[in-house]
Protein backbone atom coordinates (compact mmCIF):
# COMPACT_ATOMS: atom_id res chain seq x y z
CA UNK A 1 0.00 0.00 0.00
CA UNK A 2 1.32 3.43 -0.97
CA UNK A 3 1.80 5.73 2.02
CA UNK A 4 1.01 9.41 1.45
CA UNK A 5 2.13 12.45 3.38
CA UNK A 6 -0.44 15.09 4.30
CA UNK A 7 1.99 17.82 3.18
CA UNK A 8 1.90 18.57 -0.53
CA UNK A 9 1.62 21.09 -3.33
CA UNK A 10 -0.07 20.82 -6.72
CA UNK A 11 -0.36 23.30 -9.58
CA UNK A 12 -2.05 23.48 -12.99
CA UNK A 13 -3.08 26.05 -15.58
CA UNK A 14 -6.02 26.53 -17.92
CA UNK A 15 -7.23 29.07 -20.46
CA UNK A 16 -10.78 30.47 -20.34
CA UNK A 17 -11.89 33.14 -22.82
CA UNK A 18 -8.28 33.74 -23.89
CA UNK A 19 -7.26 34.37 -20.27
CA UNK A 20 -4.91 32.11 -18.34
CA UNK A 21 -5.84 30.93 -14.86
CA UNK A 22 -3.48 29.25 -12.40
CA UNK A 23 -4.77 26.71 -9.89
CA UNK A 24 -2.69 25.93 -6.77
CA UNK A 25 -3.54 23.50 -3.97
CA UNK A 26 -1.48 23.34 -0.80
CA UNK A 27 -1.93 20.99 2.14
CA UNK A 28 -0.38 20.44 5.56
CA UNK A 29 -1.21 17.96 8.29
CA UNK A 30 -4.54 18.14 10.12
CA UNK A 31 -6.87 15.86 12.05
CA UNK A 32 -9.69 16.20 9.51
CA UNK A 33 -10.32 17.68 6.06
CA UNK A 34 -10.19 21.44 6.63
CA UNK A 35 -10.75 22.96 3.18
CA UNK A 36 -10.36 26.67 2.45
CA UNK A 37 -11.37 27.94 -1.01
CA UNK A 38 -9.46 31.20 -1.42
CA UNK A 39 -10.80 32.44 -4.72
CA UNK A 40 -13.81 34.27 -6.18
CA UNK A 41 -13.74 32.29 -9.43
CA UNK A 42 -15.58 29.25 -8.03
CA UNK A 43 -19.36 29.71 -8.43
CA UNK A 44 -21.15 29.52 -5.09
CA UNK A 45 -23.45 26.75 -6.30
CA UNK A 46 -20.37 24.64 -7.12
CA UNK A 47 -18.57 25.02 -3.77
CA UNK A 48 -20.16 21.97 -2.13
CA UNK A 49 -19.39 19.80 -5.16
CA UNK A 50 -15.79 21.04 -5.07
CA UNK A 51 -15.41 20.43 -1.32
CA UNK A 52 -16.75 16.90 -1.64
CA UNK A 53 -14.34 16.19 -4.47
CA UNK A 54 -11.31 17.52 -2.56
CA UNK A 55 -12.28 15.54 0.53
CA UNK A 56 -12.65 12.29 -1.44
CA UNK A 57 -9.35 12.78 -3.28
CA UNK A 58 -7.17 14.22 -0.51
CA UNK A 59 -8.63 12.69 2.65
CA UNK A 60 -7.36 14.62 5.64
CA UNK A 61 -5.31 17.76 6.01
CA UNK A 62 -5.50 21.54 6.11
CA UNK A 63 -6.09 22.24 2.41
CA UNK A 64 -5.98 25.64 0.67
CA UNK A 65 -7.20 26.15 -2.92
CA UNK A 66 -6.10 29.23 -4.87
CA UNK A 67 -7.21 30.28 -8.36
CA UNK A 68 -5.44 33.34 -9.76
CA UNK A 69 -5.83 35.20 -13.03
CA UNK A 70 -2.78 35.98 -15.14
CA UNK A 71 -2.64 39.78 -15.18
CA UNK A 72 -0.41 39.75 -18.25
CA UNK A 73 -3.21 38.13 -20.20
CA UNK A 74 -5.56 41.03 -19.60
CA UNK A 75 -7.00 42.67 -16.52
CA UNK A 76 -10.71 42.65 -15.80
CA UNK A 77 -12.29 46.06 -16.33
CA UNK A 78 -12.49 48.30 -13.29
CA UNK A 79 -15.57 50.07 -12.03
CA UNK A 80 -15.43 53.34 -10.05
CA UNK A 81 -18.24 53.60 -7.53
CA UNK A 82 -19.24 57.30 -7.84
CA UNK A 83 -22.00 57.02 -5.25
CA UNK A 84 -19.60 55.64 -2.68
CA UNK A 85 -17.10 58.45 -3.45
CA UNK A 86 -19.82 61.02 -2.68
CA UNK A 87 -20.67 59.25 0.59
CA UNK A 88 -17.01 59.19 1.65
CA UNK A 89 -16.68 62.90 0.79
CA UNK A 90 -19.71 63.85 2.89
CA UNK A 91 -18.41 61.77 5.78
CA UNK A 92 -14.99 63.43 5.60
CA UNK A 93 -16.53 66.93 5.58
CA UNK A 94 -18.72 66.02 8.53
CA UNK A 95 -15.80 64.57 10.49
CA UNK A 96 -13.68 67.73 10.08
CA UNK A 97 -16.48 70.27 10.51
CA UNK A 98 -15.82 72.59 13.44
CA UNK A 99 -12.18 71.53 13.76
CA UNK A 100 -8.98 73.45 12.89
CA UNK A 101 -8.63 71.10 9.88
CA UNK A 102 -11.91 72.23 8.29
CA UNK A 103 -10.21 75.02 6.29
CA UNK A 104 -7.87 72.46 4.69
CA UNK A 105 -10.80 70.57 3.20
CA UNK A 106 -11.67 72.45 0.02
CA UNK A 107 -13.45 70.37 -2.61
CA UNK A 108 -13.47 66.89 -4.18
CA UNK A 109 -11.18 68.30 -6.84
CA UNK A 110 -8.44 68.71 -4.25
CA UNK A 111 -5.67 66.32 -5.40
CA UNK A 112 -4.79 65.03 -1.95
CA UNK A 113 -8.41 64.52 -0.94
CA UNK A 114 -9.25 62.81 -4.24
CA UNK A 115 -6.28 60.45 -3.93
CA UNK A 116 -7.29 59.60 -0.36
CA UNK A 117 -10.89 58.82 -1.28
CA UNK A 118 -9.83 56.64 -4.23
CA UNK A 119 -7.88 54.46 -1.79
CA UNK A 120 -10.93 53.87 0.40
CA UNK A 121 -12.45 50.36 0.46
CA UNK A 122 -14.65 49.32 -2.50
CA UNK A 123 -14.28 52.66 -4.36
CA UNK A 124 -12.50 50.95 -7.24
CA UNK A 125 -13.89 47.49 -7.92
CA UNK A 126 -12.55 44.86 -10.27
CA UNK A 127 -15.44 43.11 -11.95
CA UNK A 128 -15.55 39.48 -10.92
CA UNK A 129 -15.62 36.80 -13.54
CA UNK A 130 -18.89 34.92 -13.61
CA UNK A 131 -18.30 31.45 -14.98
CA UNK A 132 -21.02 29.54 -16.79
CA UNK A 133 -21.17 25.74 -16.98
CA UNK A 134 -18.66 25.51 -19.85
CA UNK A 135 -16.11 27.78 -18.16
CA UNK A 136 -16.58 25.97 -14.84
CA UNK A 137 -15.99 22.60 -16.52
CA UNK A 138 -12.62 23.86 -17.82
CA UNK A 139 -11.66 25.24 -14.41
CA UNK A 140 -12.81 22.09 -12.59
CA UNK A 141 -10.66 19.91 -14.87
CA UNK A 142 -7.70 22.14 -14.02
CA UNK A 143 -8.47 21.72 -10.30
CA UNK A 144 -8.50 17.94 -10.79
CA UNK A 145 -5.10 18.14 -12.48
CA UNK A 146 -3.69 20.21 -9.58
CA UNK A 147 -5.16 17.66 -7.16
CA UNK A 148 -3.45 14.82 -9.03
CA UNK A 149 -0.14 16.70 -8.92
CA UNK A 150 -0.55 17.26 -5.19
CA UNK A 151 -1.16 13.55 -4.66
CA UNK A 152 2.01 12.73 -6.62
CA UNK A 153 3.91 15.08 -4.32
CA UNK A 154 2.31 13.43 -1.27
CA UNK A 155 3.33 9.98 -2.49
CA UNK A 156 6.94 11.07 -2.92
CA UNK A 157 6.95 12.48 0.61
CA UNK A 158 5.19 9.36 1.87
CA UNK A 159 7.95 7.06 0.61
CA UNK A 160 10.47 8.91 2.76
CA UNK A 161 8.11 9.03 5.76
CA UNK A 162 7.42 5.30 5.60
CA UNK A 163 11.11 4.40 5.39
CA UNK A 164 11.89 6.70 8.32
CA UNK A 165 9.25 5.44 10.78
CA UNK A 166 9.89 1.78 9.92
CA UNK A 167 13.62 2.22 10.49
CA UNK A 168 12.84 3.65 13.94
CA UNK A 169 10.47 0.76 14.73
CA UNK A 170 13.33 -1.61 13.87
CA UNK A 171 15.65 0.34 16.16
CA UNK A 172 13.23 0.00 19.07
CA UNK A 173 13.06 -3.75 18.48
CA UNK A 174 16.85 -3.97 18.27
CA UNK A 175 17.12 -2.42 21.75
CA UNK A 176 15.11 -5.24 23.36
CA UNK A 177 18.02 -7.77 23.21
CA UNK A 178 20.27 -5.08 24.67
CA UNK A 179 17.94 -4.80 27.65
CA UNK A 180 17.82 -8.58 28.01
CA UNK A 181 21.60 -8.68 28.51
CA UNK A 182 21.17 -7.06 31.90
CA UNK A 183 18.19 -9.04 33.18
CA UNK A 184 20.12 -11.79 35.00
CA UNK A 185 22.74 -9.32 36.19
CA UNK A 186 19.96 -7.14 37.54
CA UNK A 187 18.35 -10.01 39.48
CA UNK A 188 21.68 -11.12 40.98
CA UNK A 189 22.49 -7.55 41.94
CA UNK A 190 19.12 -7.02 43.61
CA UNK A 191 19.36 -10.34 45.43
CA UNK A 192 22.86 -9.56 46.69
CA UNK A 193 21.90 -6.06 47.81
CA UNK A 194 18.84 -7.22 49.74
CA UNK A 195 20.65 -10.15 51.33
CA UNK A 196 23.50 -7.89 52.43
CA UNK A 197 21.05 -5.46 53.99
CA UNK A 198 19.20 -8.33 55.68
CA UNK A 199 22.40 -9.61 57.31
CA UNK A 200 22.98 -6.17 58.74
CA UNK A 201 19.70 -6.11 60.61
CA UNK A 202 19.11 -9.85 61.35
CA UNK A 203 21.69 -12.27 62.75
CA UNK A 204 20.14 -15.50 61.50
CA UNK A 205 17.68 -14.73 58.70
CA UNK A 206 15.14 -17.33 57.64
CA UNK A 207 16.49 -18.31 54.21
CA UNK A 208 13.28 -20.05 53.14
CA UNK A 209 11.30 -16.91 53.86
CA UNK A 210 14.00 -14.86 52.17
CA UNK A 211 13.79 -16.97 48.99
CA UNK A 212 9.99 -16.70 48.97
CA UNK A 213 10.12 -12.94 49.27
CA UNK A 214 12.80 -12.74 46.56
CA UNK A 215 10.68 -14.80 44.16
CA UNK A 216 7.71 -12.51 44.78
CA UNK A 217 9.85 -9.38 44.35
CA UNK A 218 11.53 -10.63 41.14
CA UNK A 219 8.15 -11.60 39.66
CA UNK A 220 7.02 -8.00 40.14
CA UNK A 221 10.08 -6.85 38.18
CA UNK A 222 9.67 -9.44 35.42
CA UNK A 223 9.52 -7.78 31.98
CA UNK A 224 8.79 -10.76 29.73
CA UNK A 225 5.17 -9.73 29.13
CA UNK A 226 6.20 -6.18 28.26
CA UNK A 227 8.80 -7.43 25.78
CA UNK A 228 6.26 -9.73 24.10
CA UNK A 229 3.65 -6.97 23.82
CA UNK A 230 6.23 -4.47 22.60
CA UNK A 231 7.28 -6.79 19.78
CA UNK A 232 3.61 -7.43 18.91
CA UNK A 233 2.88 -3.71 18.74
CA UNK A 234 5.90 -3.14 16.49
CA UNK A 235 4.69 -5.88 14.14
CA UNK A 236 1.17 -4.42 14.16
CA UNK A 237 2.64 -1.03 13.26
CA UNK A 238 4.31 -2.57 10.20
CA UNK A 239 1.17 -4.48 9.16
CA UNK A 240 -0.95 -1.33 9.43
CA UNK A 241 1.35 0.90 7.41
CA UNK A 242 1.61 -1.77 4.71
CA UNK A 243 -2.06 -2.66 4.42
CA UNK A 244 -4.24 0.41 5.07
CA UNK A 245 -4.81 3.25 2.56
CA UNK A 246 -4.84 6.00 5.22
CA UNK A 247 -3.07 4.58 8.29
CA UNK A 248 -1.98 7.84 9.93
CA UNK A 249 -4.48 8.00 12.80
CA UNK A 250 -4.18 4.30 13.58
CA UNK A 251 -0.39 4.51 13.63
CA UNK A 252 -0.72 7.23 16.24
CA UNK A 253 -2.81 4.94 18.45
CA UNK A 254 -0.34 2.06 18.04
CA UNK A 255 2.53 4.40 18.94
CA UNK A 256 0.70 5.22 22.18
CA UNK A 257 0.50 1.51 23.05
CA UNK A 258 4.21 1.11 22.26
CA UNK A 259 4.87 4.01 24.62
CA UNK A 260 2.97 2.32 27.46
CA UNK A 261 5.10 -0.83 27.19
CA UNK A 262 8.32 1.19 27.04
CA UNK A 263 7.30 3.19 30.12
CA UNK A 264 6.54 -0.04 32.01
CA UNK A 265 9.95 -1.41 31.01
CA UNK A 266 11.53 1.72 32.41
CA UNK A 267 9.65 1.51 35.71
CA UNK A 268 10.60 -2.16 36.14
CA UNK A 269 14.18 -2.00 34.91
CA UNK A 270 15.68 -0.92 38.26
CA UNK A 271 19.11 -0.92 36.62
CA UNK A 272 21.06 2.00 35.16
CA UNK A 273 22.20 0.28 31.95
CA UNK A 274 18.71 -1.04 31.20
CA UNK A 275 17.24 2.42 31.76
CA UNK A 276 19.65 3.91 29.24
CA UNK A 277 18.30 1.60 26.54
CA UNK A 278 14.75 2.47 27.59
CA UNK A 279 15.61 6.16 27.12
CA UNK A 280 16.86 5.36 23.61
CA UNK A 281 13.55 3.61 22.89
CA UNK A 282 11.61 6.67 24.08
CA UNK A 283 13.73 8.94 21.90
CA UNK A 284 12.96 6.89 18.77
CA UNK A 285 9.28 6.66 19.69
CA UNK A 286 8.95 10.45 19.96
CA UNK A 287 10.35 10.75 16.43
CA UNK A 288 7.85 8.14 15.22
CA UNK A 289 4.94 10.05 16.81
CA UNK A 290 6.05 13.29 15.21
CA UNK A 291 6.34 11.71 11.76
CA UNK A 292 3.08 9.79 12.10
CA UNK A 293 1.21 13.08 12.51
CA UNK A 294 2.08 13.86 8.88
CA UNK A 295 1.02 10.47 7.47
CA UNK A 296 -2.38 10.48 5.77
Amino acid sequence: MMVRSMTGYGKSECVIDNTKYTVEIRSVNGKNADISIKTTFVPREKEMELRNYLTSELGRGSIDLFVTKDVTAGVAPKHINSELIAEYYKSILGAFKGTPFEKGITSPEDNYLAATILRMPDVIEVERTQFGDEEWAVLFNSIKEACDNLNKFRIQEGVALKADVLSKISLIESYIPEIEKYEKLRVDSIKERIFSRLNEIVENPDMNRFEQEMIFFIEKLDINEEKVRLRQHCNYFRETIESEPMPGKKLGFIAQEIGREINTLGSKSNQADMQQWVVRMKDELEKIKEQSLNIL
